[in-house]
């Protein structure tokens, strides 16, 4: 068997690209995934939106099992940065995660957004269910509406989810900048 061949098999056996099957963080709580660039702003950015209940910065649509920081960085993993988060559909809809997604980002920029440049700073929006794969194919078709180039934003389910070391948890709350709910402060990219 080829070497690729090989990878390939490997790679479609591993843990990490089995589906996120992680139960929400509460009862009535739903679960999305959004890779929008460094995690830190994205996840500070969700923690302030009334209805999202808890945020986790992670790794996600790799194919290595027990990514870190260092080895996602390394562009060996597949591995996007990602903000999971656990919310209330009925206080905070899908589709409102989805406009404060597009928002956030510029979805034409492939493997980069702002000063991030790599695969891992790629966009996606990685669902759960088929409402929210339909919601999301719908919102994309719709910002591309407002985009001359074209989108690059995957769309895709939600692989595995590993959570960041701690020190990525909350990093911008942790370094004082407010998470409060409804904050419309400024974001500074580092603490």
């Amino acid at each position: 068997m080829p070497s690729s061949a090989a990878a390939t098999v490997a790679a479609a056996a591993s843990p990490a690209l089995e589906p996120d099957t992680d139960a929400p963080a509460g009862e009535g709580l739903e679960v999305a995934q959004f890779a929008a660039g460094c995690f830190w702003s994205v996840e500070l950015t969700y923690q302030r939106l009334p209805g999202v209940a808890r945020t986790e910065v992670g790794y996600s649509q790799g194919h290595h099992p027990e990514p870190t920081y260092e080895l996602v960085c390394a562009h060996g993993t597949g591995h996007a940065e990602v903000v999971r988060l656990h919310y209330d559909p009925n206080t905070c809809p899908y589709t409102t995660l989805l406009d404060v997604f597009w928002a956030k980002i510029d979805p034409t920029a492939l493997n980069r957004q702002g000063e991030g440049v790599g695969t891992q700073y790629r966009t996606g929006i990685y669902y759960y269910t088929a409402e929210q794969e339909r919601l999301a194919r719908e919102s994309l078709a719709e910002e591309q509406n407002k985009w001359d180039d074209q989108i690059v934003t995957e769309i895709l389910p939600a692989k595995r989810f590993y959570p960041a070391e701690e020190y990525h948890q909350r990093h911008l709350e942790k370094g004082g900048q407010s998470a409060e709910k409804g904050c419309t402060d400024p974001m500074r990219c580092y603490g």
